[in-house]
């Protein structure tokens, strides 16, 4: 654990500059909280003007408290802080909280760049700037300016709004959702999400991270740091909407938007994204109550078939579809409940069954070895008392012998149910108002468990590349003033990574194009080659199945006319002629160089699913071919390559190692490839591989 950073999480001292005897001032109101919430290590109020502050001895400045200092909580207006971070600096202070505002979230990057600058000179860390404080149970502080700690529990929670923290830390107390810290952090100046995940990694006190999330900037350092822990990470994204994709020259780049990538890289490092605030809080409250669900064997054990139902329902919808309980364990349960129950999953204990229903049935059914998870629903009726049935579900769990698995119960009822619930949520079991809900906890402990076995580790590179030709390539056609390869260049930059591209070659008049046609081999495709025209089927300019010297000569024609039709002063290259690919399933490979995660490979298929439906998926490059097994199968129409209505499968294997070999091109091209697209690529039966049969580079700025 870093000592300056836990200095500063969980400072051994305090002080606080810009302390106010004013209670309307944030510097009141800081040395205030400290005071109320119980702090037992030493403050220090800094204020030249006063003698104390709510019993504190104040000082005039930093530099003439004759103690140690571990943190130092900033209030003083924004021009004034560089001068303050330099006395901390001097006085040895390991780190500084600014709750002060007015620095790069209104444009003042220079002064904020100047704080960090100086704090850094010093070796401090930074919280902030532009942040309410840090909130912590385990230490008895708080230091901010909202008003109370929050409901004790076992998550962190991380967020960039200060103004949603101070909401949220109110919330935990009528959602029952325990945090031991709240961090806001405003404008991550220094210390960012990665370095707090590392840190709450290691902190004893949290068992569950939650992020709120407005925006990275380095999401390379955001991803190894999710990568590398060990305990669940929780993340709301805020905006999602489509208004930030990129006008982008290449297909990926219109499809990519900042939404899709961060649940793709999410999704790589076992992050679970939380839909909306209340899904956030329910995740939050599963996963830092209970372990990661194994398997995909979910029981339900229920006094009410309606309530059963909608569970049901729920399982199917969130990814963990009911099975029937087996045969030994029927038996078992139906001893728990009246002839009339039912005893296959759901297990129906009826309304009659009360207590001891729920006690045997829950105590057995969650010791056996079927059972990877459990939802325990309870319906309010006339004849049971709430919180004896909720003692009896904590009593059975706790006499079953195991405590590896996961459970949640939901009640429905009112004012008894309202505090059996709360009961059971203190007795750290996650519980909820509705039954889908319980079963969404569950689901989630599920997924968790399935992207910490599947998250990839060891960085994929495949052999046989040929890095330095690839950058020549490019390199020369930076030469020539332009900004993107053309298809015979590109081409050869996907095969200096083992992309199996077809033979093209570059013709610059009618000869040479009839001799290469000959070479290669009727049928063949002819192409513009041009700068000018980048979507060369928009100006006319392809044409296929071209099967003699007169096709070819007709097709120079053609292809010539319509390019400069399409772009009367367009710089014509030549005409490509290449291969005719046999035709099969049609798929498009292509890389967005995101401005948070970098590198960003997109697979789909093609035609119709990505011009209109948009049915692609995102990973963060590099991929391993595992991943890429997971982009094919994650698209809608994955049963056409597993071989749908009669086909037969596809070539997956080879597709995965085109996905993997992709993915490390714009990984290792990374400073020069800004999009790139494959479309098509051919996938042929399985084992008879594929083709790329188009190819598109566009390059970064210089």
């Amino acid at each position: 654990m870093d000592p300056i950073i836990n200095a500063v999480l969980k400072p051994k001292s305090i002080a606080v500059i810009g302390a106010s005897t004013n209670p309307d001032k944030i510097g009141y109101k800081v040395v205030e909280n400290l005071k109320n919430c119980g702090y037992e290590n030493p403050v220090y109020p800094i204020n030249p003007d006063a003698e104390e502050i709510l019993g504190y001895k104040c000082y005039p400045s930093i530099l003439d408290v004759p103690y140690v200092i571990d943190l130092a909580v900033v209030t003083v207006p924004a021009r004034v802080v560089p001068a303050v971070t330099r006395e901390s600096g001097e006085k040895g202070v390991k780190g500084l909280s600014i709750i002060t505002s007015g620095f790069s979230e209104v444009g003042d990057h220079a002064l904020e760049d100047e704080v960090i600058s100086i704090a850094r000179e010093y070796g401090m860390r930074v919280i902030g700037p532009n942040i309410i404080g840090t909130l912590s149970n385990s230490d008895k502080m708080n230091a901010s300016f909202t008003n109370f700690l929050p409901l004790d529990g076992k998550a962190a929670l991380v967020s960039q709004s200060g103004a949603l923290l101070i909401a949220m830390d109110a919330a935990t107390y009528t959602r029952r959702v325990g945090f031991d810290k709240m961090i806001s952090v405003g404008n991550m100046a220094d210390l960012d999400f990665a370095d707090l995940i590392t840190y709450l990694n290691e902190d004893e006190n949290t068992y569950c991270i939650t992020l709120y999330i407005e925006g990275i900037d380095d999401g390379a350092t955001f991803m190894e740091a999710a990568r590398n822990c060990t305990k669940p990470i929780i993340a709301l994204k805020a905006g999602t909407s489509a208004h930030g994709a990129a006008a982008a020259a290449s297909h990926t780049g219109s499809l990519a938007g900042s939404a899709k990538v961060y649940e793709a890289a999410f999704g790589q490092v076992g992050i679970t994204q939380a839909e909306d605030l209340n899904d956030m809080f329910d995740l939050t409250l599963a996963l830092s109550l209970q372990p990661p669900m194994k398997g995909d064997n979910l029981l339900i054990v229920t006094n009410g078939g309606g309530v059963g139902v909608l569970a049901t329902d729920a399982a199917e919808k969130y990814g963990l579809p009911l099975k029937f309980a087996p045969e030994d364990v029927q038996a078992e349960l139906r001893k728990y409940m009246p002839s009339f129950g039912s005893a296959k999953n759901p297990v129906d204990i009826t309304g009659g069954a009360g207590l001891k229903g729920y006690y045997e049935g829950v105590k057995y059914s969650y010791a056996h070895d079927w059972v990877d998870g459990m939802v325990v629903l309870y319906c309010e009726t006339s004849v049971t008392d709430p919180q004896e049935i909720a003692e009896a579900i904590y009593n059975a769990l706790q006499e079953s012998g195991t405590n590896d698995k996961p459970v949640a119960v939901s009640f429905i009822g009112g004012e008894r149910c309202e505090k059996a619930m709360q009961w059971l949520i203190e007795h750290d079991i996650p519980t909820y108002d509705a039954p889908d809900l319980a079963v969404k906890a569950l689901a989630a402990l599920r997924k968790q468990n399935e992207m910490l076995q599947t998250a990839q580790n060891a960085p994929y590179k495949p052999t046989g590349i040929d890095s330095e030709k690839a950058r020549n390539i490019i390199a020369g056609a930076r030469a020539k003033g332009r900004d993107a390869l053309t298809e015979v260049e590109a081409k050869h930059v996907f095969a200096a990574y083992g992309l199996p591209v077809t033979p093209t070659d570059l013709a610059h008049n009618e000869e040479e194009a009839i001799r290469m046609a000959e070479e290669i081999g009727y049928p063949v495709v002819m192409k513009i080659v041009s700068p000018d025209i980048l979507h060369k089927s928009d100006a006319g300019a392809v044409k296929v199945n071209i099967k003699n010297e007169q096709g070819v000569r007709d097709a120079w024609k053609v292809i010539m006319e319509n390019s400069f039709a399409y772009k009367a002063d367009a710089e014509i290259d030549g005409v490509a002629v290449q291969e005719m690919a046999p035709w099969a399933t049609e798929v498009i490979v292509g890389s967005v160089n995101d401005a948070t995660f970098g590198p960003t490979l997109m697979f789909g298929l093609g035609g119709i699913f990505v011009e209109v439906m948009k049915d692609v998926t995102f990973k963060v490059a590099p991929i391993d071919k595992s991943t890429a097994f997971d982009m094919q199968s994650e698209i809608k129409s994955a049963k056409i390559l597993e071989g749908a209505r009669g086909e037969a499968p596809r070539d997956q294997k080879a597709l995965a190692e085109v996905l993997a070999n992709y993915s490390y091109m714009i990984y290792d091209l990374k400073d020069e490839i800004a999009e790139s697209d494959a479309n098509p690529v051919i996938v042929y039966e399985e084992g008879k591989g594929v083709a790329v049969v188009d190819a598109r580079i566009i390059l970064t700025k210089k």
